[in-house]
């Protein structure tokens, strides 16, 4: 193969290996991509850890980095700049970040960012979140940051796509190639890179001690295994689709790090399934989103627990007065909680039950039954799941 520019002159490019087989964009038994790609999350978050993290220690390695060490201490905030799925992976990873690296965070939709002027200099970060690397929004935003001269951070599916060609470093999420529209496996691959790099900036930043690193790079090393057992529930969600495919709405509510997995939960229905969907924070009910409440209507509720965090604990008890709020209104509850838990169990008209985990890991647990839902939902109605109406794979043009 040759390369030339327009004018015919031989053009020399640096030669990238791309793992990926032909297997790999197979539906490998599946009856859709989507399926197939909901069951690969364990992979996918397996495969984007790897070779990143020493237990042991508690350390983690990022390669693709043209920021140096001193850079990363130096940051006084970070933007993250991201459409649709990826958006709300930032969302959660801008708790992860405050939570463990203690600088502030702030996400954008990339459609937004670059035409409103935003305040950006040498002391920000601008982390762009991409599957395919090619979102023309994303692209534009980074090159405002990069105008106003931000070192920009990628993270991404794609190798040698155009966000990462232009970043000053990349972390490449291990998912393999996704072939569903409604990307699902992409958000796991995309929060887990964000925890890494949440450890990784904590370490540089001389926020986290080791023991603290250790035990959260251990709960990421049991994550894959939590998620199969999760898969292997499929059966219950599948039952719960029947309840509701009927359905013309549904409401997704949760708080802290669960807030962006109803998000999540409400686009998938949405892409999926062609069913009018809306997420607020659960403590936004009050002032607006308690007025749809109506008889039968569901509501899906992320009620899961850390009890190891008071802060965890505290935001499960006020959840749980939503619950009741919702549950004296006539709705239909669906609940997500942690394994052992016995309050939301005696409220909730079906539960769904997660493994124990660190809060800052459970969004990638907790979106996966949402996802299985909104795709046998889909399926029920007749829906496309692999190729819904109107939507592109990747938004290449603004």
């Amino acid at each position: 193969m040759t390369l030339t520019d327009f004018g015919g002159n031989p053009v020399s490019r640096r030669v990238q290996h791309i793992t990926w087989d032909p297997i790999l964009a197979e539906k490998g038994g599946f009856k859709h991509y989507t399926l197939k790609e909901i069951y690969e999350q364990p992979r996918a978050v397996r495969d984007t850890a790897l070779g990143r993290i020493q237990p042991e220690s508690g350390q983690v390695f990022l390669d693709e980095m043209e920021i140096s060490e001193e850079d990363f201490r130096s940051f006084q905030e970070i933007k993250i700049v991201a459409a649709g799925t990826s958006r709300h992976a930032g969302l959660a990873g801008k708790v992860i970040l405050e939570r463990l690296a203690r600088v502030p965070v702030e996400v954008d939709y990339a459609s937004e960012f670059r035409y409103r002027d935003p305040l950006v200099d040498p002391k920000t970060l601008t982390l762009l979140i991409t599957q395919s690397g090619e979102t023309a929004d994303t692209i534009a935003g980074q090159r405002e940051a990069k105008a106003k001269g931000s070192k920009t951070l990628a993270i991404c599916n794609v190798l040698g796509s155009m966000v990462p060609r232009e970043a000053n470093g990349t972390i490449y999420t291990h998912a393999g190639p996704e072939i569903g529209v409604a990307s699902t496996k992409t958000f796991s691959a995309q929060l887990t890179a964000l925890y890494l790099f949440a450890v990784y900036l904590a370490e540089k930043r001389q926020q986290l001690p080791a023991e603290q690193s250790k035990s959260l790079l251990a709960d990421l090393a049991a994550l894959p295994g939590q998620l199969e057992s999760v898969l292997q529930k499929d059966d219950e969600f599948e039952d719960l689709a029947r309840h509701f495919y009927r359905s013309s709405d549904f409401l997704f509510l949760g708080r802290g790090v669960h807030f962006p997995v109803a998000l999540e939960g409400a686009l998938k229905m949405k892409k999926l399934s062609y069913i009018h969907a809306e997420a607020y924070p659960a403590g936004e009910m009050k002032h607006g989103p308690i007025a749809l409440l109506a008889e039968d209507l569901p509501v899906v509720v992320i009620a899961t627990c850390d009890s190891s965090s008071e802060d965890s604990r505290a935001r499960y008890g006020r959840t749980i007065s939503n619950i009741k709020e919702a549950k004296s209104r006539g709705a239909s509850i669906v609940a997500l909680v942690t394994e052992g838990d016995r309050e939301v169990r005696n409220m909730a008209d079906h539960l769904i039950v997660l493994p124990s985990t660190n809060e800052l890991l459970s969004s990638i647990l907790e979106v996966v039954p949402l996802q299985l839902l909104a795709y046998h939902i889909g399926v029920l109605r007749g829906c496309d799941v692999d190729q819904p109406r109107n939507l592109a794979k990747s938004v290449t043009v603004e």
